[in-house]
């Protein structure tokens, strides 16, 4: 890893974009035979053009070995319940549409997008792009141990808002949720603008809101703004909990009989929104100086797919 003031790590959740970049690129983006790579290309463009921008010294790219932990189902049983399909027999496919490395489930993907994951690390394994994941935990964790234990200044870059718990000391979130072109640099100046609470709440702050797009209900009543308001007041889900039990604390009957209902829920919710920032990650090159490119696979990757003016950016925008 890079340890000098002037350098900076750019890391990518790696599905959060090859999702964006099926949705947002047009179906026609196909291979010579006709198969579609939209994904493919939509991926290499986007980080391409966020190299460009923020010029990093070192990247890697995080990836979903199990996009459904079962530890984390284990403590919250409808997390993600709703985006389980079956998996195709003896698929080895770890990514959107294939398996969890631990888990074995699938998660649902649109047609189209399942073949293209393989193709993307090929991909990146022949640019020398470092792609990084750890059984039995999501990208979200990979992300979260990097960024705490990055030496120098870091990008996180993703559409989860989850992430923005992150968004704190030298690490920044490059949040996508609008599009690559439109993206928010996240720190906690920006997440206390925005809800009015600092990054480090965010995790008590998501728990307390609930996300139904992960399965996670949250407290049935409370949403962003009355979340926020109950930390601007107690400081913490441990303090806004023990306020409950407190009848001279300050808080309305309401919201207390609301917190005193979902009690059990809000530890093990904590458990499932808190990434993981201690994994074991095996030594990597995110020097993208020190990369070694294998320019036979690449160039025969090239041929088979038609990465065409998108390969050709991710390289120049990295010095390949």
């Amino acid at each position: 890893m890079a340890d000098v003031t002037t350098d900076q790590l750019m890391i990518f959740d790696t599905a959060s974009l090859y999702f964006r970049a099926f949705f947002g690129v047009p179906s026609s983006v196909v291979a010579p035979d006709g198969s579609p790579v939209n994904a493919v290309r939509g991926l290499l463009d986007a980080m391409a053009r966020l190299v460009e921008q923020y010029s990093p010294t070192d990247l890697a790219c995080a990836w979903d070995n199990d996009w459904r932990p079962t530890w984390r189902v284990d403590l919250v049983p409808s997390y993600k319940a709703h985006r389980v399909e079956q998996a195709d027999a003896g698929t080895t496919v770890v990514g959107a549409g294939g398996v969890g490395a631990v888990s074995g489930q699938a998660e649902e993907a649109p047609a189209g997008l399942e073949a293209q994951v393989p193709v993307i690390l090929e991909v990146l394994a022949a640019l020398g792009v470092p792609v990084i994941g750890v059984d039995d935990h999501e990208a979200d964790d990979v992300l979260g141990t990097l960024a705490t234990t990055s030496p120098c200044p870091t990008l996180v870059v993703t559409g989860d808002r989850d992430l923005f718990q992150l968004a704190h000391g030298t690490t920044r979130v490059v949040y996508v949720g609008r599009g690559v072109a439109k993206h928010d640099l996240v720190d906690s100046a920006w997440v206390r603008e925005r809800y009015g609470i600092d990054a480090e709440q965010y995790v008590d702050f998501a728990v307390l809101r609930g996300d139904p797009s992960d399965g996670l209900p949250g407290v049935k009543g409370i949403g962003d703004r009355s979340a926020a308001s109950l930390l601007q007041t107690h400081g913490s889900l441990e303090q806004i909990v023990a306020a409950v039990a407190d009848p001279d604390a300050a808080m309305s009957g309401s919201l207390r009989s609301k917190i005193a209902a979902a009690v059990d829920y809000l530890g093990p919710a904590t458990e499932v929104v808190r990434v993981v920032t201690d994994l074991e990650i095996e030594p990597f090159t995110s020097r993208i100086t020190d990369w070694k490119v294998d320019e036979d696979a690449l160039a025969a990757l090239d041929e088979r797919w038609g990465l065409g003016s998108s390969l050709a950016r991710f390289r120049t925008a990295c010095g390949l």
